[in-house]
């Protein structure tokens, strides 16, 4: 897939065992999405893939790392935190852990 998301969506970008668990290299999900939503929504689309993939994996919102735990931690901890909301257009990735050898 190449160029932008469709209006009111974002991209999801899936790589290594991310792209073996799906069978695809994207997906393009509704916007906008707090964060801490994005596990629940891919383990209902990939029933599994939180356990297989997503706990061992990183993920970034437009190139930056963040931590969904942490947000789902400081949302529930207080009530001035709200979590990452990701946007229309914005391009997420799901990056599992690299080997090498």
């Amino acid at each position: 897939m190449s160029g932008k998301p469709p209006a009111g969506h974002f991209r999801l970008l899936y790589f290594a065992s991310a792209t073996s668990y799906t069978r695809k290299s994207s997906d393009d999900f509704p916007a906008p999405l707090p964060i801490t939503d994005l596990p629940e929504l891919l383990e209902k689309k990939y029933p599994g893939i939180e356990k297989a993939v997503l706990s061992s994996s990183a993920i970034t919102v437009n190139l930056d790392y963040v931590d969904v735990k942490e947000e789902q931690q400081a949302a529930t901890t207080s009530e001035e935190s709200k979590p990452m909301v990701i946007q229309e257009g914005d391009e997420v990735a799901i990056i599992p852990p690299v080997s090498s050898g």
